[in-house]
């Protein structure tokens, strides 16, 4: 067992009276800046569907089962960057991935394929931050202390994603969104949103190694 192994074993996690009442506020908030923001950043959702279209036709959107909040099952969106009829059964990308259409290479470059998810925040589905939605095959993988990572709301940008992204391996991943759940804060959320900034801007980690 190597030391990762054994630093999740140790990550049993109760959330405090003080961090849920934080929780609290922070979903509160979160509906309303998605809101705000959805609204703003219409004529972009126009521009690059109409990009999609354009190149690959429909569907504008790519829709996938997600595990959310305590184990819940959801829809979540994104900006279809594959290619129509592109083979799906291998969950992972890379930079050359022949399946990423033009529009989806730069769409995921800058990571604005995420931007329909301000959908599913508005749905209560999902946060700002918050550890990354996992597809339903990888949450029957998981452990119970592993799972701890589902006692707070998935996000689009999270700890993990501020120190590797999809460079990190799977056991990274999952011990980063542990981490930021036992340690969780607003200015901790508020560091995030301040890093996850400058990683979109360099496009670092956007394909896994």
């Amino acid at each position: 067992m190597n030391d990762l192994e054994n630093n999740l074993i140790d990550l049993k996690i109760q959330l405090t009276n003080f961090q849920k009442f934080q929780l609290f506020i922070k979903y509160f908030f979160d509906k309303i800046f998605a809101i705000l923001l959805f609204i703003l950043l219409l004529p972009v959702f126009l521009i690059i569907s109409l990009l999609i279209i354009i190149e690959d036709g429909y569907p504008v959107f790519f829709i996938q089962d997600r595990v959310g909040l305590n184990g819940k099952i959801f829809k979540m969106y994104k900006f279809r960057s594959f290619r129509k009829n592109a083979d799906l059964s291998n969950v992972y990308t890379y930079s050359d991935d022949p399946r990423i259409s033009k529009v989806g290479k730069f769409i995921r470059r800058f990571s604005i394929d995420e931007l329909p998810q301000l959908i599913n925040i508005i749905k209560g589905d999902m946060s700002f931050i918050g550890p990354r939605p996992n597809l339903p095959f990888q949450y029957q993988t998981l452990n119970d202390i592993q799972k701890q990572r589902y006692l707070v709301k998935p996000g689009i940008t999270g700890l993990a994603q501020i120190n590797g992204r999809n460079k990190l391996k799977w056991e990274e991943r999952i011990y980063y969104d542990l981490i930021y759940i036992k340690n969780y804060n607003l200015l901790l959320d508020l560091y995030i949103l301040y890093k996850t900034f400058f990683i979109v801007i360099s496009g670092e980690g956007v394909y896994e190694r």
